[in-house]
């Protein structure tokens, strides 16, 4: 996989908690576009939830050569995964291979800790969404192979407003 070469990615570090909340916000814009004003109006993550996801080191981001993070990758350790609660990379950088990048980062790590699946919740037919994991080796979990740890994180999705009958649970499989 051919990714921009002059980016860098490592563990968010504390100073990164603003450019983590300015890419969400921006990256949410273009949900304006598919009829989702909703997302696109919404404010970024509250800052002690980015800050709390950096202590944990569960964000990484994608830094350019002048040291400005152009996206990041959140995701959560649960059993025998991660799940990947959010890939966001600024609009001025898409089309670069930076979120497919950020997801083998994601792979990598959960590989070095013998975690051997991805597992995401995403719109179904927003093209940088489903289609786009689709292209990453994702596949569609089916409602009846959601196990607990999933239908609870489904549930909290419709308790913060999601319509998740627009949605699908995906994975993918690290050899």
């Amino acid at each position: 996989m051919q990714y921009a070469s002059n980016l860098t990615f490592r563990v968010a570090a504390p100073h990164d908690a603003q450019a983590i909340r300015t890419i969400e916000f921006e990256a949410g814009q273009r949900f304006a576009s598919v009829g989702m004003a909703g997302i696109a109006d919404a404010p970024p993550m509250e800052l002690d939830i980015v800050n709390r996801k950096i202590g944990a080191q569960q964000i990484v981001v994608a830094v350019a050569a002048d040291g400005s993070c152009v996206g990041f990758v959140m995701f959560e350790p649960q059993p025998a995964r991660f799940y990947i609660q959010e890939l966001d990379v600024l609009s001025s950088h898409a089309g670069q291979r930076i979120g497919a990048a950020l997801i083998e980062q994601v792979a990598q790590r959960a590989r070095a800790q013998q975690i051997t699946q991805l597992t995401l919740s995403t719109y179904r037919e927003v093209p940088w969404n489903a289609p786009y994991y689709r292209r990453l080796g994702f596949r569609d979990i089916e409602e009846a192979d959601l196990d607990a740890v999933l239908i609870a994180r489904r549930d909290a999705h419709i308790a913060r407003g999601l319509d998740e009958s627009k949605r699908v649970f995906m994975r993918r499989d690290l050899a």
